[in-house]
């Protein structure tokens, strides 16, 4: 059962468990974000009382908490006991690509110059985990909610601000692979 669950799988599995969990959302009257849990979490530790934001009855969104706790868990064993070391292959380009901006690919998902106990000595790597948490955090309140929220949820009950929303994170995410990260990484 383990070789059958640590195998690749086609990509259409994924989109067809989304269409499914989306259905029943839908069906349910929910709405899918993980950004929302963090205002949920807020209510809950009593900031309601002095931003009027917070104020909601927390409870409803139970189920959407229980998603993240999910999510985490599912990431943790997922990575720790069905992952495959080998499994990740990038084309010789992009690895010579990374490589001229002073990352050397070792066959992970996150390069150990950017995602490592070692790399968190370096102020320049807390400057960028700062801003780019302050960037996330300041983008999900204006746009209203998180990329999973407008891209998945919003786009599947035909919201046009998701729309709108979903546009600018293509570009926003383009602007900074192509523009602006090659900049801040590059030794």
């Amino acid at each position: 059962m383990i070789d059958f669950i640590r195998q690749p799988w086609a990509w259409y599995f994924s989109g067809f468990m989304i269409i499914l969990i989306m259905l029943l959302l839908i069906y349910w009257g929910k709405s899918f974000g993980f950004s929302s849990n963090l205002r949920t979490m807020c209510s809950m530790a009593g900031a309601g009382k002095q931003v009027k934001f917070f104020d909601f009855d927390w409870k409803t969104q139970r189920w959407n908490l229980l998603f993240l706790v999910g999510a985490i868990i599912g990431g943790w064993i997922s990575s720790e006991f069905l992952s495959n070391p080998n499994a990740l292959e990038l084309s010789a380009a992009t690895v010579k690509d990374l490589r001229g901006m002073g990352i050397h690919f070792n066959g992970q998902l996150n390069p150990d110059e950017l995602f490592s106990l070692a790399a968190l000595s370096a102020p320049k790597t807390w400057l960028l985990l700062l801003s780019g948490g302050i960037l996330v955090g300041f983008g999900s309140r204006y746009a209203g909610g998180c990329t999973s929220g407008h891209a998945i949820s919003g786009l599947s009950n035909l919201q046009v601000p998701s729309l709108i929303a979903v546009i600018g994170f293509f570009i926003g995410g383009l602007l900074m692979t192509w523009l602006i990260l090659p900049f801040l990484i590059t030794p």
